[in-house]
């Protein structure tokens, strides 16, 4: 494990900088799967949409993730007593496979110790993303948000072009 790895509190002064940072980080992992023929954009190109993050970061808690003075991530998460959720989590493209989503969480879990249940959501086409929730922090997938499917939280028009296709929901008891 990277051990590293910090969580620094979101300063005001950065908050412009870590919107734009997790849109690249969402934006390459489209690419990645779809390449430019894309068409899973919430707005203008992007497939997480500025007010998303600024919605996120005012609800919740914000973190940087810090290696070695860099700014190489970030999170936001919302705790309610023993239930947690995980809003976003991203790692610069240039950062992946390194351990650093993963330290990061750990250090979430370490924060944290009273939540006993975290959820969280990814869009169906994010691999890497399912891959590192259930094979890396031990969350199961339980719920698959689509058009027949809804999330009842969440108003999604399935019948946009643009609209996201589904996403599935995670979740981990450590109780």
């Amino acid at each position: 494990m990277n051990g590293n790895i910090k969580l620094m509190p979101l300063e005001d002064n950065d908050r412009e900088q870590f919107i734009l940072d997790n849109q690249e980080a969402f934006r390459y992992g489209a690419m990645e799967e779809f390449g430019l023929r894309d068409n899973h954009f919430e707005e203008d190109g992007e497939i997480i949409s500025r007010n998303t993050i600024a919605e996120s970061i005012e609800k919740g808690i914000a973190y940087r993730i810090v290696q070695n003075d860099s700014k190489v991530g970030g999170l936001v998460i919302s705790v309610d007593g023993i239930k947690g959720e995980l809003e976003l989590l991203f790692v610069a493209p240039d950062c992946h496979s390194k351990g650093i989503g993963y330290a990061a969480w750990c250090e979430v879990e370490k924060m944290y110790p009273q939540v006993t249940i975290w959820e969280t959501v990814t869009p169906y086409f994010e691999t890497r993303n399912i891959h590192f929730y259930v094979n890396r922090c031990g969350f199961h997938i339980v719920e698959f948000f689509n058009s027949h499917h809804p999330d009842p939280r969440e108003h999604h028009d399935f019948t946009r072009e643009n609209s996201l296709d589904g996403m599935f929901r995670f979740v981990k008891n450590l109780g």
